[in-house]
């Protein structure tokens, strides 16, 4: 990969919030990369930008860290930035595709751990398990009136219908749900679901389920408007992204009893998210943690590094998200 006595050239990993980086030593390490890792915190624009300006990587690992168009064009030699996820907000891809560097994530890695997480909020709610563990500890052993719902009996509404949504599907159609599957391109859904518009989705659905990426397009698409004209009070579960979601609107919905309660494991504003939501008990909510799994961290970990190193080989990543102008494939 580099001619003797040259000096290996350094992959930069923003932030990994693991404990030990073993792993992506022990893959950059054999093919002749240098590893330089920044804290397991992920930093602000201004500070990756520093960083990125100090170590002048030919490769970018990130997390939950932002590279802006800033950071993209500071190294002398960009390769590629991967990804440790699915999502690319937190990265200037149309920069990256300018200046000939690839984008890459692992798009496929967690779907069975964000669909098992889906549906264990959506059985947390009705079958009201955060709210029964609290009285038992609050209040002794008792049997407190509990209005939960059958779970075959729900329609549930599915916004996004990619890997993640398909696997959720599959797994609420063994609970014997009405499942509704909703996305821009979407035409057919196949046996898992009926393909549904917004409106469709308002008038039906007992729980809405978001799984799609944040785009500027969708940015805040849960806004009053939509939350006011949902017909059947549903339960309110976000595992994609917090901006999908104005959190104003939500609590106004919320206290308007427009929906019955919401299960945020992604929240605008994370990991400071408003105190208003953190002190409702009308809302569940867990850390941006659907996505783990002792198997499916080492696999986001491997195929990311993997990436790398095809990129910095002359070769495509097994993942590319663009097409960079000054590169061809190998």
């Amino acid at each position: 990969m580099r001619a003797r006595g040259e000096s290996a050239a350094r992959v930069l990993l923003t932030d990994h919030p693991w404990p030990d980086l073993e792993l992506e030593a022990q893959i950059l390490g054999a093919a002749g990369l240098e590893l330089v890792a920044g804290p397991s915190v992920a930093q602000d624009e201004v500070r990756i930008e520093s960083r990125v300006r100090d170590v002048d990587p030919a490769a970018i690992l990130t997390c939950w860290a932002p590279v802006s168009a800033a950071a993209v064009a500071a190294p002398t030699s960009l390769r590629i930035i991967a990804r440790l996820g699915i999502g690319l907000d937190n990265i200037a891809v149309e920069q990256a595709t300018r200046r000939g560097a690839w984008v890459s994530n692992v798009p496929d890695y967690c779907s069975s751990e964000v669909a098992d997480h889906s549906i264990a909020l959506m059985l947390a709610h009705f079958r009201g398990v955060v709210a029964l563990d609290r009285a038992v500890r609050s209040k002794g052993w008792h049997n407190p009136v509990l209005s939960g719902r059958r779970i075959s009996s729900l329609c549930v509404a599915l916004l996004g219908f990619g890997r993640i949504g398909r696997v959720t599907a599959a797994r609420l159609r063994a609970f014997g749900c009405r499942v509704l599957a909703h996305s821009r391109s979407l035409k057919d859904a196949g046996d898992l679901a009926e393909v549904a518009d917004l409106r469709t989705i308002q008038a039906h659905a007992d729980v809405i389920m978001l799984q799609m990426p944040l785009t500027p397009q969708n940015t805040n698409m849960i806004n009053e408007e939509f939350l006011g004209r949902c017909e059947r009070r549903p339960l309110l579960i976000n595992v994609g992204r917090g901006g999908l979601v104005d959190n104003d609107a939500l609590i106004r919905a919320l206290d308007k009893h427009q929906i019955s309660a919401a299960a945020l494991d992604v929240i605008a504003g994370e990991p400071n998210p408003p105190a208003a939501l953190l002190e409702r008990t009308d809302v569940i909510l867990t850390p941006h943690i659907a996505y783990r799994s002792e198997e499916s961290l080492h696999e986001l970990r491997r195929r990311a590094c993997e990436d790398v190193v095809r990129a910095m080989g002359g070769m495509a990543p097994l993942n590319a998200c663009n097409m960079p102008h000054a590169v061809r494939a190998g």
